[in-house]
């Protein structure tokens, strides 16, 4: 079984920046892609970045284009969102995302507060 765990989220001001990461644990820990996803209090979750691990290849949606950066480290199985210039608009419970063998796997969420 794998396990994604979130860290670092929290309270930021406009126009700040957060790095959130997401560490996976368990069995062999070989997926195609790792994503982050967000969902704001009322809304739907939505697609944010995503990274194909073996060519680290990456996407983002539009909205976080040139601010939003999605990483890896191979060697410590862990994720990374690297976010700037952070608007109120970005308020949300960042979730990462892991497909592993065809099965997607859930963290729980990091907060991620941006007050303006």
């Amino acid at each position: 079984q794998v396990q994604l765990v979130e860290s670092g989220g929290g309270l930021v001001q406009a126009g700040g920046s957060r790095r959130v990461s997401c560490a996976a644990s368990g069995r062999t820990f070989s997926p195609s892609r790792m994503g982050w996803y967000r969902q704001a209090p009322g809304k739907e979750r939505e697609f944010v970045a995503a990274i194909w691990w073996s060519g680290g290849s990456t996407s983002s949606a539009d909205s976080v284009k040139g601010r939003f950066t999605i990483s890896r480290d191979n060697a410590k199985n862990t994720v990374y969102l690297q976010m700037n210039n952070l608007t109120p608009e970005d308020t949300a419970v960042y979730y990462c995302n892991g497909t592993i063998g065809a099965l997607p796997y859930w963290g729980q969420g990091t907060q991620v507060t941006v007050s303006s």
